[in-house]
Protein backbone atom coordinates (compact mmCIF):
# COMPACT_ATOMS: atom_id res chain seq x y z
CA UNK A 1 0.00 0.00 0.00
CA UNK A 2 2.73 2.29 0.69
CA UNK A 3 4.44 2.03 -2.76
CA UNK A 4 0.83 2.42 -4.37
CA UNK A 5 0.77 5.92 -2.02
CA UNK A 6 4.07 6.85 -3.11
CA UNK A 7 3.46 6.01 -6.62
CA UNK A 8 0.21 8.51 -6.79
CA UNK A 9 1.92 11.05 -5.23
CA UNK A 10 4.52 11.17 -7.37
CA UNK A 11 2.01 11.27 -10.16
CA UNK A 12 0.37 14.15 -8.38
CA UNK A 13 3.25 16.10 -7.85
CA UNK A 14 4.29 15.96 -11.56
CA UNK A 15 0.89 17.32 -12.44
CA UNK A 16 1.13 20.15 -10.48
CA UNK A 17 4.78 20.85 -11.31
CA UNK A 18 3.75 20.86 -14.71
CA UNK A 19 0.64 22.76 -14.22
CA UNK A 20 2.44 25.71 -12.50
CA UNK A 21 5.68 25.55 -14.95
CA UNK A 22 2.91 25.43 -17.75
CA UNK A 23 1.34 28.88 -16.56
CA UNK A 24 4.87 30.60 -15.76
CA UNK A 25 5.76 29.92 -18.92
CA UNK A 26 3.31 30.50 -21.25
CA UNK A 27 2.41 34.10 -19.07
CA UNK A 28 6.33 34.78 -19.97
CA UNK A 29 5.38 33.84 -23.33
CA UNK A 30 2.14 35.22 -24.24
CA UNK A 31 1.98 37.80 -20.98
CA UNK A 32 1.60 40.93 -22.59
CA UNK A 33 -0.70 39.81 -25.22
CA UNK A 34 -2.18 38.44 -22.40
CA UNK A 35 -3.03 40.99 -20.93
CA UNK A 36 -3.56 43.13 -23.65
CA UNK A 37 -6.39 40.55 -24.48
CA UNK A 38 -7.47 40.80 -20.80
CA UNK A 39 -7.87 44.64 -21.36
CA UNK A 40 -8.92 45.40 -24.72
CA UNK A 41 -11.62 42.77 -24.71
CA UNK A 42 -13.71 43.23 -21.87
CA UNK A 43 -15.66 46.20 -22.78
CA UNK A 44 -18.99 44.08 -22.38
CA UNK A 45 -19.95 40.98 -20.55
CA UNK A 46 -19.93 38.74 -23.39
CA UNK A 47 -16.44 39.60 -24.40
CA UNK A 48 -15.44 39.26 -21.08
CA UNK A 49 -16.33 36.03 -20.95
CA UNK A 50 -14.86 34.89 -24.28
CA UNK A 51 -11.90 37.00 -22.98
CA UNK A 52 -11.50 34.67 -19.96
CA UNK A 53 -12.38 31.11 -21.28
CA UNK A 54 -9.94 32.10 -24.36
CA UNK A 55 -6.83 33.07 -21.80
CA UNK A 56 -7.85 30.58 -19.18
CA UNK A 57 -7.40 27.65 -22.09
CA UNK A 58 -4.29 28.96 -23.27
CA UNK A 59 -2.82 29.61 -19.86
CA UNK A 60 -4.41 25.96 -18.26
CA UNK A 61 -5.34 27.77 -15.08
CA UNK A 62 -8.59 29.10 -14.35
CA UNK A 63 -6.86 30.28 -10.87
CA UNK A 64 -3.79 31.90 -12.56
CA UNK A 65 -6.44 33.46 -14.80
CA UNK A 66 -8.66 35.23 -11.77
CA UNK A 67 -5.91 35.74 -9.77
CA UNK A 68 -4.09 38.08 -12.79
CA UNK A 69 -7.68 39.46 -13.16
CA UNK A 70 -8.03 40.55 -9.30
CA UNK A 71 -4.44 42.09 -9.65
CA UNK A 72 -5.91 44.17 -12.95
CA UNK A 73 -8.63 45.10 -10.81
CA UNK A 74 -6.38 46.19 -7.73
CA UNK A 75 -4.26 48.53 -10.00
CA UNK A 76 -7.83 50.24 -11.37
CA UNK A 77 -6.90 48.51 -14.99
CA UNK A 78 -10.42 46.50 -14.83
CA UNK A 79 -13.92 47.46 -13.02
CA UNK A 80 -15.47 44.87 -10.80
CA UNK A 81 -17.88 44.72 -13.50
CA UNK A 82 -15.31 43.40 -16.22
CA UNK A 83 -13.78 40.92 -13.98
CA UNK A 84 -16.84 39.29 -12.91
CA UNK A 85 -17.22 38.37 -16.52
CA UNK A 86 -13.99 37.08 -17.11
CA UNK A 87 -14.35 34.95 -13.76
CA UNK A 88 -17.33 32.88 -15.85
CA UNK A 89 -15.14 32.56 -18.76
CA UNK A 90 -12.46 30.77 -16.59
CA UNK A 91 -14.95 28.70 -14.84
CA UNK A 92 -15.59 27.57 -19.04
CA UNK A 93 -12.02 27.90 -19.88
CA UNK A 94 -10.87 25.24 -16.98
CA UNK A 95 -12.88 22.21 -18.67
CA UNK A 96 -10.69 22.00 -21.61
CA UNK A 97 -8.38 20.53 -18.94
CA UNK A 98 -10.58 17.85 -18.14
CA UNK A 99 -11.52 17.34 -21.76
CA UNK A 100 -8.14 16.68 -22.97
CA UNK A 101 -7.15 14.00 -19.65
CA UNK A 102 -10.46 11.78 -20.49
CA UNK A 103 -8.90 11.65 -24.43
CA UNK A 104 -6.12 8.90 -22.75
CA UNK A 105 -3.05 10.83 -23.50
CA UNK A 106 -0.86 9.71 -20.84
CA UNK A 107 0.74 6.64 -22.57
CA UNK A 108 2.19 9.58 -25.44
CA UNK A 109 3.67 11.60 -22.71
CA UNK A 110 7.45 10.21 -23.66
CA UNK A 111 6.93 11.86 -27.27
CA UNK A 112 6.65 15.25 -26.06
CA UNK A 113 9.28 15.02 -23.33
CA UNK A 114 11.43 14.12 -26.00
CA UNK A 115 10.06 16.61 -28.59
CA UNK A 116 10.79 19.32 -25.66
CA UNK A 117 13.90 17.91 -24.49
CA UNK A 118 16.01 17.88 -27.94
CA UNK A 119 14.20 21.64 -28.95
CA UNK A 120 15.78 22.64 -25.07
CA UNK A 121 19.24 20.90 -25.99
CA UNK A 122 19.79 22.05 -29.72
CA UNK A 123 18.57 25.85 -29.68
CA UNK A 124 19.33 28.67 -28.24
CA UNK A 125 16.60 30.83 -29.27
CA UNK A 126 14.40 31.92 -26.46
CA UNK A 127 11.31 31.62 -28.80
CA UNK A 128 12.10 28.01 -29.36
CA UNK A 129 13.28 27.17 -26.02
CA UNK A 130 9.68 28.41 -24.48
CA UNK A 131 8.56 26.49 -27.13
CA UNK A 132 10.39 23.59 -26.11
CA UNK A 133 9.53 24.40 -22.53
CA UNK A 134 5.72 24.59 -23.08
CA UNK A 135 5.47 21.25 -24.80
CA UNK A 136 8.06 19.44 -22.44
CA UNK A 137 5.69 20.41 -19.39
CA UNK A 138 2.82 18.78 -21.58
CA UNK A 139 4.67 15.58 -21.57
CA UNK A 140 5.55 15.91 -17.91
CA UNK A 141 2.00 16.87 -16.94
CA UNK A 142 1.09 13.63 -19.36
CA UNK A 143 3.50 11.33 -17.64
CA UNK A 144 2.32 12.13 -13.94
CA UNK A 145 -1.54 11.40 -14.65
CA UNK A 146 -0.04 8.26 -16.86
CA UNK A 147 1.54 7.31 -13.43
CA UNK A 148 -1.27 8.41 -11.11
CA UNK A 149 -3.19 5.53 -13.75
CA UNK A 150 -0.94 3.09 -12.71
CA UNK A 151 -0.34 3.74 -9.39
CA UNK A 152 -4.53 2.76 -8.74
CA UNK A 153 -4.58 -0.48 -10.61
CA UNK A 154 -4.03 -2.52 -7.24
CA UNK A 155 -6.26 -0.73 -5.41
CA UNK A 156 -9.70 -2.43 -7.24
CA UNK A 157 -8.27 -5.22 -4.34
CA UNK A 158 -8.06 -2.77 -1.50
CA UNK A 159 -11.59 -3.15 0.06
CA UNK A 160 -10.91 -0.28 3.07
CA UNK A 161 -9.94 2.09 -0.28
CA UNK A 162 -12.90 0.94 -1.99
CA UNK A 163 -15.31 1.46 1.23
CA UNK A 164 -13.98 5.08 1.01
CA UNK A 165 -14.95 5.73 -2.20
CA UNK A 166 -18.50 4.39 -1.64
CA UNK A 167 -18.63 7.59 -0.13
CA UNK A 168 -18.84 9.57 -2.60
CA UNK A 169 -21.89 7.73 -4.14
CA UNK A 170 -23.48 10.16 -1.77
CA UNK A 171 -23.14 13.38 -3.25
CA UNK A 172 -22.68 15.85 -0.62
CA UNK A 173 -19.97 14.04 0.84
CA UNK A 174 -18.48 12.98 -2.34
CA UNK A 175 -18.13 16.93 -2.51
CA UNK A 176 -17.03 17.33 0.40
CA UNK A 177 -13.70 15.08 0.12
CA UNK A 178 -13.32 17.06 -3.87
CA UNK A 179 -13.16 20.38 -1.81
CA UNK A 180 -11.21 19.20 1.30
CA UNK A 181 -8.83 17.45 -1.68
CA UNK A 182 -8.72 20.65 -4.08
CA UNK A 183 -7.90 23.00 -0.75
CA UNK A 184 -4.53 20.76 -0.09
CA UNK A 185 -3.51 20.16 -3.11
CA UNK A 186 -4.94 23.97 -4.97
CA UNK A 187 -5.50 22.65 -7.92
CA UNK A 188 -9.28 21.75 -9.40
CA UNK A 189 -7.59 20.61 -12.41
CA UNK A 190 -5.62 17.97 -10.97
CA UNK A 191 -8.76 16.68 -8.49
CA UNK A 192 -10.78 16.56 -11.44
CA UNK A 193 -8.36 14.80 -13.26
CA UNK A 194 -7.81 12.02 -10.26
CA UNK A 195 -11.71 11.23 -10.53
CA UNK A 196 -11.21 10.55 -14.06
CA UNK A 197 -8.51 8.36 -13.66
CA UNK A 198 -10.44 6.83 -10.96
CA UNK A 199 -13.74 6.05 -13.07
CA UNK A 200 -11.46 4.97 -16.33
CA UNK A 201 -10.30 2.02 -13.76
CA UNK A 202 -13.34 1.28 -12.70
CA UNK A 203 -12.64 2.70 -8.73
CA UNK A 204 -15.40 5.55 -9.31
CA UNK A 205 -18.70 5.22 -10.37
CA UNK A 206 -20.11 8.20 -12.59
CA UNK A 207 -22.15 9.48 -10.22
CA UNK A 208 -19.12 9.53 -7.49
CA UNK A 209 -16.97 11.02 -10.35
CA UNK A 210 -19.46 13.88 -10.81
CA UNK A 211 -20.11 14.52 -6.69
CA UNK A 212 -15.80 15.25 -6.57
CA UNK A 213 -16.23 17.71 -9.38
CA UNK A 214 -19.07 19.22 -7.82
CA UNK A 215 -16.59 19.77 -4.56
CA UNK A 216 -13.67 20.92 -6.76
CA UNK A 217 -15.35 23.51 -7.97
CA UNK A 218 -15.52 25.01 -4.33
CA UNK A 219 -11.95 24.32 -3.38
CA UNK A 220 -10.50 26.33 -6.08
CA UNK A 221 -12.00 29.23 -4.68
CA UNK A 222 -9.55 29.41 -1.60
CA UNK A 223 -6.31 30.46 -3.79
CA UNK A 224 -8.19 33.51 -5.46
CA UNK A 225 -9.57 34.28 -2.11
CA UNK A 226 -6.16 34.56 -0.87
CA UNK A 227 -5.35 36.86 -3.70
CA UNK A 228 -7.61 40.00 -2.42
CA UNK A 229 -6.02 40.20 0.61
CA UNK A 230 -4.50 43.40 1.51
CA UNK A 231 -6.59 44.31 -1.86
CA UNK A 232 -8.83 47.16 -3.06
CA UNK A 233 -12.49 46.64 -2.46
CA UNK A 234 -12.93 45.85 -5.62
CA UNK A 235 -10.58 42.91 -5.73
CA UNK A 236 -12.75 41.82 -2.88
CA UNK A 237 -16.05 41.72 -4.59
CA UNK A 238 -13.91 39.92 -7.75
CA UNK A 239 -12.59 37.31 -5.19
CA UNK A 240 -16.73 37.01 -3.62
CA UNK A 241 -18.34 36.79 -6.69
CA UNK A 242 -15.71 33.85 -7.57
CA UNK A 243 -17.05 32.44 -4.51
CA UNK A 244 -20.23 33.17 -4.21
CA UNK A 245 -21.07 31.87 -8.04
CA UNK A 246 -19.17 28.63 -7.04
CA UNK A 247 -21.12 28.02 -4.41
CA UNK A 248 -24.81 28.70 -6.15
CA UNK A 249 -23.96 26.63 -8.73
CA UNK A 250 -22.74 23.50 -6.64
CA UNK A 251 -25.64 24.24 -4.48
CA UNK A 252 -27.98 23.80 -7.41
CA UNK A 253 -25.64 21.14 -9.14
CA UNK A 254 -26.39 19.00 -5.76
CA UNK A 255 -30.39 20.02 -5.85
CA UNK A 256 -30.25 18.52 -8.88
CA UNK A 257 -28.63 15.90 -8.87
CA UNK A 258 -30.16 13.29 -10.32
CA UNK A 259 -31.57 15.23 -13.26
CA UNK A 260 -28.01 16.05 -14.16
CA UNK A 261 -27.00 12.51 -13.93
CA UNK A 262 -28.93 11.26 -15.84
CA UNK A 263 -28.60 14.34 -18.39
CA UNK A 264 -24.89 13.63 -18.60
CA UNK A 265 -25.89 9.58 -18.98
CA UNK A 266 -27.95 10.75 -21.69
CA UNK A 267 -25.64 13.19 -23.44
CA UNK A 268 -22.62 10.90 -23.52
CA UNK A 269 -24.94 7.83 -24.44
CA UNK A 270 -21.56 4.83 -24.88
CA UNK A 271 -18.83 6.92 -23.76
CA UNK A 272 -16.71 5.39 -21.73
CA UNK A 273 -16.90 6.82 -17.67
CA UNK A 274 -14.09 8.86 -18.12
CA UNK A 275 -15.14 10.82 -20.64
CA UNK A 276 -19.06 11.51 -19.19
CA UNK A 277 -17.38 12.85 -16.46
CA UNK A 278 -15.13 15.11 -18.70
CA UNK A 279 -18.68 16.10 -20.07
CA UNK A 280 -20.78 16.63 -16.55
CA UNK A 281 -17.60 19.17 -15.78
CA UNK A 282 -17.88 21.10 -19.15
CA UNK A 283 -21.88 20.57 -19.11
CA UNK A 284 -21.73 21.97 -15.39
CA UNK A 285 -19.76 24.79 -15.55
CA UNK A 286 -21.37 26.34 -19.32
CA UNK A 287 -24.83 25.75 -17.76
CA UNK A 288 -23.37 27.77 -14.70
CA UNK A 289 -22.57 30.70 -16.27
CA UNK A 290 -25.67 30.40 -18.99
CA UNK A 291 -27.51 30.87 -16.06
CA UNK A 292 -25.91 33.23 -13.85
CA UNK A 293 -24.71 35.47 -16.45
CA UNK A 294 -28.00 37.26 -16.26
CA UNK A 295 -27.57 38.10 -12.42
CA UNK A 296 -24.47 39.93 -12.46
CA UNK A 297 -26.04 43.57 -12.19
CA UNK A 298 -27.75 42.13 -8.90
CA UNK A 299 -24.44 40.39 -7.86
CA UNK A 300 -22.45 43.84 -8.60
CA UNK A 301 -25.55 45.61 -6.78
CA UNK A 302 -25.12 43.27 -3.74
CA UNK A 303 -21.99 43.04 -3.34
CA UNK A 304 -21.58 47.11 -4.01
CA UNK A 305 -23.85 47.69 -0.88
CA UNK A 306 -22.02 44.96 0.79
CA UNK A 307 -19.05 46.87 0.36
CA UNK A 308 -19.17 50.13 -0.49
CA UNK A 309 -15.94 51.83 -2.38
CA UNK A 310 -14.60 54.38 0.61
Amino acid sequence: MTEILLSILAGLILFLFAVNSLSETIQKAIGENAQKWILKFTSNTATAIITGTIVTTLLDSSSAVIIITIIFVNSKLLTFKQAMGIVLGANIGTTISSQIIAMDVGKYSPVLLLIGFVLLFISKSEKINNTGKVILYFGVLFFGLFTMENAVEPLKEKPEFLEWLAKTENPIAGSLIGAFVTLIIQSSSATVGMAIILSKKGLLSLAGGIAVMLGAELGTCSDTLLATIKGSRQALKTGLFHLIFNFLSIALGLLLFNPFLEFIKFISQQAPVERAVANAHMTFNIAGVLIFVWFIPIFERILNNVLPNK
